[in-house]
């Protein structure tokens, strides 16, 4: 068997098959039999890693591939180091390995890259599993100004959340790049992105607020009992009209449970949760989901019964 050669994403470089003494015509018995898949040109996976992989985990894996086989010469970048830093892909395409060519080859899109044409300096590059990788920073930036404004502002949020850059840092970094083409649609995505949505249903919330016209929430607000200790912390909050909007996400149930605690044990602590900052605070509590951010209009006539006053 093969696995033994690849790395421990179950990725393999065709140079490296055929030094192990596995040729093209084994390799090609390997396919046909079930063992390896081609992801592209000269670079193959363990089809049973392969086919249980997400969309995410493909990419990252073919991204492995594709720095392994160009070495040094390129920096991994844009959504494809943004993904490997962990930033959500939520409407973040998949299909192309992203990488910045640090010798100033051309623009292209060959055997599934996408080469980017860009100046890095030195604080613009980092090392990953051995490989170049644009830092947090430019990753970010990259990113958002390839991707649509919500999908920007969600990563954008994401590696601000994660103490990777800061609202400051970007802002020098865009400043310092006002020549781009991008210059203008990355400022205002910039503008946009906030230290304190936990999750991508989070910053969509925020962002789909704004759009209503709606006032601009308190992020994370803490809440505390009379003797001083943390109750809880709310997604939302108007204090001045004693409004609290939850975000009902698969994530947050996933992020939040404890070492042991179900799903139905976890659901019924956060509704302790809630009960409690009711008491606290008197302030209406309101849950929305994925089903209320697909329409807008509706949820503005729901928060706007609360918010009135500020709205008008």
């Amino acid at each position: 068997m093969i696995e033994h050669l690849t790395d421990d994403l179950g990725v393999v470089l065709r140079r490296d098959l055929v030094a192990a003494g596995v040729d093209d015509n084994a390799i090609k018995r390997l396919m046909r039999g079930g063992v390896l898949v081609r992801l592209r040109h000269g670079v193959y996976a363990l089809t049973s890693l392969w086919s249980a992989a997400s969309e995410r985990q493909r990419h990252l894996m073919l991204a492995r591939g594709v720095m392994t086989l160009y070495g040094d010469d390129v920096a991994l970048s844009h959504t494809s180091a943004a993904l490997a830093y962990g930033a959500p892909d939520w409407q973040v395409p998949t299909d192309l390995v992203h990488l910045t060519d640090l010798f100033a080859a051309g623009e292209r899109t060959q055997a599934r890259v996408r080469h980017h044409r860009g100046t890095c300096r030195v604080p613009d590059l980092t090392r990953m599993h051995g490989h170049w990788i644009t830092s947090p920073a430019r990753t970010a930036l990259d990113s958002a100004s390839i991707l649509d404004r919500d999908a920007a502002v969600c990563v954008l949020d994401w590696f601000l959340r994660q103490r990777l850059t800061t609202t400051e840092e970007l802002s020098m970094v865009v400043a310092g790049r006002h020549a781009w083409a991008d210059h203008l649609g990355l400022t205002l995505k910039v503008d946009h992105a906030r230290d304190g949505s936990d999750s991508v249903g989070e910053t969509r919330t925020r962002l789909i607020l704004g759009d209503l016209g709606l006032p601009a929430p308190v992020l994370q607000l803490e809440v505390y009992d009379v003797d001083g200790r943390l109750a809880g912390i709310v997604d939302f909050a108007w204090p001045e009209h004693g409004v609290v909007v939850e975000f009902d996400g698969e994530e947050k149930y996933h992020r939040y449970r404890r070492p042991g605690e179900t799903i139905e044990q976890m659901v019924l602590r956060e509704k302790r949760r809630e009960d409690r900052i009711r008491e606290l605070t008197g302030w209406v509590v309101i849950r929305i989901s994925w089903a209320d951010l697909r329409n807008p209009t509706a949820l503005r006539a729901r928060l706007e019964r609360h918010l009135r006053p500020a709205a008008a």
